[in-house]
């Protein structure tokens, strides 16, 4: 299945090369219906090209992805490797965590990239989180994650700390001159509530993260304003009116729109026990799969924006549901997905887009559980191992 050489993108790219192939094939492995040897084949792959520690790194790229690759597998062949990668993350984080400190207490607007889970000190902390030893430098992240929930201004327009300063692609763009909220998962501050609040159920929480993760939730709460769904972006001039809803609803996948949102918003209210607000994400996403007028906005199969991240943020809500409506929607969305296997099959191999993604999801649901170590904790869709609550400190408080 999938041999390397068809694997196009750079092998050390989570998203579209073979790292996130090789994530199949540990799943596989771990199942009894796989071979070590062919996990090992696609790791040689992925780190056929030196693997980069550079500003081009994240958890989809670079030394970090293939960190989180080797993590998963839980292979202890891996020990030796994973320590060194560790050594060279840890320093990519001490030194982004540098630079966006510094631009806080200059009062700017941050790039996506800076906080978001592809790129930023999001996915970063995922893979501290998951790997189970961030100590410090995990509470450092997530101390740095509650200031950015804090206000700047723009002008003399407050806006939420985590407001962009660029358009979409996170450049400045003369089609957003004040920026843009951003609510999704990938790129939005949806990856850092569902962080912020796994970390929680994981136990592991700093001074003001619960005050953070509502934070969140009540800007999510006024993007909303009362409708049937959330906005993936919004403008300053959205924003201040207070009447972002007027757009039509995003289509349904992990990276933006309700879905991804709402597995956010569950995870907050399990992590805050606000079983209101756990109820409520629960009820919109079991609106949005039940209403054919979303469900025609997808268009492919994959992960990122198609069938296959619905149907696993679908399946990770439904196991902490307070009823099992949503659990009985799989089936149905489950042929969906198949349809449109047959009609327009995924164009390359990858994770994020591609063949490996869907069978990843398609395996999952056909087996039915999680392992403790979960390919999709990339994602932020798992919720994170759940522990006794206590508080550490991050660096600063301690220096004080």
């Amino acid at each position: 299945m999938f041999p390397p050489a068809q694997a196009t993108e750079p092998g050390q790219s989570l998203a579209r090369g073979a790292a996130g192939i090789a994530l199949l094939h540990v799943e596989r492995v771990h199942d009894r219906i796989g071979h070590w040897d062919t996990v090992h084949a696609w790791v040689k792959a992925a780190t056929h090209d030196e693997v980069t520690a550079g500003d081009t790194a994240g958890l989809f790229f670079g030394a970090p992805a293939i960190a989180y690759l080797l993590t998963v597998a839980g292979q202890p062949a891996y020990g030796p490797v994973l320590r060194d990668l560790d050594g060279h993350i840890e320093a990519l984080v001490r030194e982004r965590l540098g630079l966006a400190r510094d631009r806080i207490d200059r009062g700017c607007l941050p790039a996506l990239s800076e906080f978001d889970l592809i790129s930023g000190l999001t996915g970063f902390g995922a893979y501290l989180l998951l790997r189970g030893q961030g100590g410090d430098l995990l509470a450092d992240v997530l101390g740095y994650l509650v200031r950015l929930t804090g206000p700047l201004k723009i002008g003399d327009i407050e806006v939420p700390g985590w407001w962009s300063a660029n358009g979409l692609s996170d450049e400045e763009s003369p089609d957003w001159p004040d920026g843009h909220g951003n609510f999704g998962m990938a790129h939005g501050i949806g990856g850092p509530l569902a962080f912020l609040s796994a970390a929680m159920m994981s136990g592991v929480s700093v001074s003001g993260q619960p005050e953070a993760v509502a934070r969140i939730c009540s800007a999510l709460d006024r993007a909303q304003a009362g409708g049937d769904h959330w906005p993936g972006v919004v403008s300053l001039t959205d924003w201040t009116s207070g009447a972002p809803t007027g757009r039509t609803a995003e289509r349904p996948s992990w990276c933006y729109g309700t879905p991804g949102i709402a597995r956010a918003q569950q995870l907050a209210g399990i992590a805050l026990d606000d079983q209101g607000r756990k109820r409520t994400a629960e009820q919109l996403l079991y609106e949005c799969v039940t209403d054919e007028r979303q469900l025609a906005l997808l268009s492919d199969t994959s992960i990122c924006h198609g069938w296959a991240g619905l149907l696993q943020v679908v399946w990770r809500t439904a196991k902490d549901a307070d009823d099992s409506r949503l659990a009985g929607q799989l089936p149905r969305l489950i042929d969906g997905m198949d349809r449109r296997l047959n009609a327009d099959p995924p164009g390359h191999c990858g994770l994020l887009e591609g063949a490996a993604g869907v069978e990843l999801v398609r395996h999952t649901l056909a087996r039915g559980t999680s392992r403790p170590l979960p390919w999709d904790a990339c994602l932020l869709l798992d919720g994170g191992p759940k522990a006794a609550p206590h508080v550490v400190m991050n660096r600063q408080e301690r220096d004080r």
